[in-house]
């Protein structure tokens, strides 16, 4: 058997192909981690396991629109390292629409599928305005009993309450992150109330001092939903916070609040609430009227396909 000679030159050039690989495999992993500087410290925190979780909690109904809107929302979880996603369906049982989205988004390990159905007294009807009945209350009560039964509570985590309608930058979630244990943070919301932007009012130490709400000012918590998140410490202390369907319309936000924290305490965020990091807008409602002529002739248009 005659013998294989590999000269140095030959050691050489194998030599510079591997370090280019590896260059080329090295730059290519540090591409996933670019892009905004907060986003990339979110990412380091992640390696070293530093990085407080947000449960993201978000009632759901089936919908013309509601895949459309859930699969935008997903897009923020595949760039948020750090959140897991508690969707709660309001149905008599979790549907493979929302599962199959949740897999489709790789979200695998990060999300939790529940689902109850609210009582029919309490649900819209007809041509009922989305403000007269209080919306989701079931859904947002099942989920904090999920968490209080399953968080792990000697880590650190944030609780968000996350409409699937509204329009969220990025960034609000790196700043969710530097919510202290014990605290609920707060920070403006923009298209809400009336108002181009629903904000706290702070004094020059930077507390909250009031808020700027045109809508019902006398509230004891006068802001949306989207405009807190909660250490979710908290939750575990006070199992009593739930939200109700015995209170005003507009109150949901202060009921829970009035168990967690008082306005004093509020830790103001995104940049002293300077900053609107989040939209209460709302999608039109579908128009379908040429799909409703196509039922009356027992045909669909969406006929064997999911949309």
């Amino acid at each position: 058997m005659s013998e294989v000679r590999i000269r140095p030159r030959q050691v050489l050039v194998l030599i510079i192909v591997f370090i280019v690989l590896l260059l080329m495999v090295h730059r290519n992993g540090k591409r996933t981690c670019d892009g905004p500087v907060y986003l990339q410290a979110m990412y380091s925190r992640q390696l070293t396991d530093t990085l407080p979780k947000i449960y993201a909690i978000t009632p759901t109904y089936a919908r013309p629109a509601q895949k459309a809107e859930l699969t935008r929302l997903s897009h923020l979880f595949m760039l948020v390292p750090n959140l897991h996603w508690i969707i709660v369906e309001d149905s008599n049982a979790t549907t493979s629409l929302v599962r199959n989205l949740l897999l489709r988004a790789g979200l695998e390990n990060r999300f939790t599928q529940l689902n109850i159905k609210t009582p029919p007294e309490f649900k819209l009807q007809g041509k009922d305005p989305n403000w007269i009945k209080p919306r989701g209350v079931e859904q947002r009560n099942l989920a904090l009993n999920w968490l209080r039964a399953n968080a792990d509570v000697d880590r650190h985590a944030v609780v968000f309450f996350m409409d699937d309608d509204n329009s969220y930058s990025v960034e609000l979630f790196a700043e969710m992150i530097k919510i202290k244990p014990g605290h609920v943070g707060i920070w403006p919301v923009g298209l809400v109330g009336g108002l181009m932007v629903e904000r706290p009012l702070l004094d020059q130490d930077n507390k909250v001092i009031g808020f700027n709400a045109a809508w019902r000012p006398e509230r004891p918590f006068p802001i949306d939903m989207a405009a807190f998140g909660i250490s979710l410490d908290l939750f575990i202390k006070y199992p009593q916070a739930v939200f109700s369907y015995e209170v005003q319309r507009g109150y949901q936000e202060s009921e829970i609040l009035r168990y967690l924290t008082t306005r004093d305490q509020l830790q103001p965020l995104a940049n002293n609430c300077r900053d609107v990091l989040v939209w209460h807008t709302r999608t039109e409602k579908t128009k379908l009227s040429a799909e409703d002529a196509l039922k009356r002739q027992h045909k669909r248009s969406d006929e064997g396909i999911e949309v």
